[in-house]
């Protein structure tokens, strides 16, 4: 039976591919910190096996990679928060937290299922097309993002050498528990349930970089060509706040 391993297993896109994958018949290590969100998936399916730690925590990353009870063929790293900078007052706490599980917890798993790797496996990493371009608020997610991005490219062409694939996915706007709280317009948002078909699909075909929506990341990263001065007078427009809602 093949098996993926999945951090964020819990919500949003993490846990609808965690559910997805159970139901195709693969064998699904399901991972995050909330036990009984855990305890629930493993009784609705027989062949989800919940594996709890906090991604923060490398030492906790290590021991349960250590003691997996599957060897994954796909590793697909999707734990992530989100958090904003409000009216640009800098807050490095709240930087701090942020990128504690969005890119340390990420290098943390990187660092423990390194020695695991066999020729012919696959980790892919959840960044954001958030991680492409200036968006408002976006100080502390998507720098935490960028940095996601940045190591992995690198970490792709390391890999390569030794029979290793990865892939990094760049969702746009997923309906899901972060983007309720967002208060402002989100542009060509999809359900999480379609978020996952388009992930799977390009999954199974190891694609190096998955962006999804296709058409709203495409114009993203079409106005990520231009200086940030003109980024950022193209992005009001795009995307409006709640004060500026017409």
């Amino acid at each position: 039976m093949t098996c993926v391993l999945i951090t964020g297993a819990t919500s949003g896109i993490g846990l609808q591919l965690a559910t997805d994958y159970a139901k195709e018949g693969w064998s699904v290590l399901a991972c995050g910190r909330n036990q009984s969100q855990l305890d629930e998936l493993a009784i609705q399916y027989p062949n989800i096996t919940h594996v709890a730690f906090d991604v923060t925590d490398a030492e906790q990353v290590h021991t349960s990679f250590r003691d997996l009870p599957h060897f994954p063929d796909l590793w697909l790293l999707n734990a992530g928060t989100c958090e904003y900078i409000e009216n640009g007052e800098m807050d490095s706490t709240l930087v701090k937290r942020v990128m504690d599980v969005n890119f340390y917890g990420m290098l943390h798993c990187i660092e423990a299922l390194q020695s695991l790797l066999r020729h012919g496996d696959h980790v892919a990493v959840v960044s954001s097309i958030a991680g492409e371009m200036v968006l408002p608020k976006s100080q502390a997610y998507g720098a935490s993002k960028a940095a996601i991005s940045y190591v992995m490219n690198v970490q792709a062409a390391e890999w390569a050498q030794q029979g290793i694939s990865t892939s990094i996915v760049y969702p746009g706007f997923v309906k899901t528990p972060l983007t309720d709280k967002n208060t402002f317009d989100m542009p060509m948002m999809i359900p999480v349930e379609e978020a996952s078909v388009k992930i799977r699909k390009q999954l199974a075909k190891r694609k190096s970089h998955i962006y999804v929506p296709w058409i709203f990341t495409a114009i993203v990263r079409f106005i990520a060509l231009f200086p940030y001065a003109w980024q950022q007078k193209l992005v009001r427009k795009l995307i409006k706040s709640e004060g500026e809602q017409s």
